[in-house]
């Protein structure tokens, strides 16, 4: 039973889970030995599936995945899984309407991630908008697929939805930019009553003082909610003479208050170090996009981007993972502000 509870989602006893291997140093974040889960080519005309977003479904799982098609234009793929380690992929991109049915396609869509709120499921990623910007659909059945007024002009990336309101308030993570690869980012939380006008904006965390997140920051995995707060999966960004480097990070955020950090972790919890995480399109990269969590054991698996290529699991436990950001946390002055000024 685990001191750290993970609150407000049902058990999952079915999920994904290899035990902590003997002699790990570091983070408490351990990889799946037979990674990577997704390999290259994984469907006619789609080159590489990565920074994907998986989550339970009737009695197996289901994600939404970014697949970058053979002609270099991405676009949302729908997967399913029994075990969310092996998956079958639908052989056509997500086809999206609008409010009316009507066709309405992105120009193009990648970073996906997937939160249910309620009884609705929301996928949310980055598109074209005149400039890139965040783009966000609806489903109930994963059948049909509507999407809802962008939240956000551009130039916006790396949303994520809170998995439940706070104080009645659909609340968004993003990370605002510019035209291009952008050189720097902090992240920020918006409010909705509606998932349609979106306000009260807050900064919740800049780029940190560590190498491994000193050019920018952006949301990943949809918070946990758990006894000590918001625990989050993040990225931070470095820049090398070879180009960036991604890492994975973690934090943890007030339950009532999330732009509030009360715990942000120097250290990185994963950096690349596999062959699948250094070696790839982009090499470099490990993005993390969604978890899988069971409150019963405590048990956390993360899945996340690799390389721009793969699509990587890892675990945790809930207290070791929450502990370790305590004990090696480093706030600055933003982090503990409101975010208004």
């Amino acid at each position: 039973m685990s001191k750290v509870k993970i609150l407000n989602c049902p058990d999952v006893p079915n999920m994904p889970w290899q035990e902590r291997p003997e002699g790990l140093k570091g983070a408490p974040v351990w990889r799946y030995t037979d990674n990577p889960i997704i390999e290259r080519n994984p469907i006619e005309g789609v080159a590489r599936i990565f920074n994907s977003a998986v989550m339970p479904f009737e009695d197996g799982f289901i994600g939404v995945f970014r697949g970058e098609q053979t002609n270099g234009v991405p676009y949302v793929y729908l997967g399913r899984s029994r075990d969310a380690i092996h998956w079958t992929f639908e052989p056509d991109k997500v086809n999206f309407v609008d409010e009316e049915g009507k066709p309405f396609m992105p120009v193009y869509a990648y970073d996906p991630r997937l939160v249910k709120v309620e009884d609705t499921y929301y996928i949310i990623w980055c598109g074209d908008f005149y400039g890139a910007a965040i783009g966000i659909a609806k489903t109930k059945d994963f059948k049909t697929f509507t999407r809802i007024e962008n939240p956000f002009i551009p130039f916006n990336r790396n949303a994520v939805l809170f998995p439940r309101k706070i104080n009645n308030k659909f609340v968004l993570l993003s990370r605002p930019s510019d035209s291009g690869h952008t050189p720097f980012g902090d992240i920020f939380l918006s409010e909705s009553p509606d998932m349609e006008y979106w306000g009260h904006h807050r900064h919740v965390m800049g780029r940190g003082n560590e190498w491994w997140e000193s050019v920018k920051i952006g949301g990943g995995a949809a918070p946990i909610e758990t006894s000590e707060g918001w625990l989050m999966f993040y990225h931070g960004v470095s820049s090398t003479c070879n180009g960036f480097v991604y890492s994975i990070g973690g934090a943890i955020l007030d339950i009532n208050n999330p732009s509030i950090v009360k715990y942000r972790c120097t250290n990185f919890l994963l950096t690349p170090e596999e062959w699948y995480e250094e070696r790839g399109f982009v090499p470099n990269v490990c993005f993390p996009c969604a978890t899988i969590h069971d409150p019963a054991t405590g048990r956390i698996a993360l899945y996340y981007g690799c390389a721009d290529s793969y699509v990587g699991l890892a675990f945790t436990e809930v207290d070791a993972v929450v502990d370790y950001i305590k004990k090696n946390s480093v706030l600055t002055a933003s982090d503990t502000e409101i975010g208004r000024r």
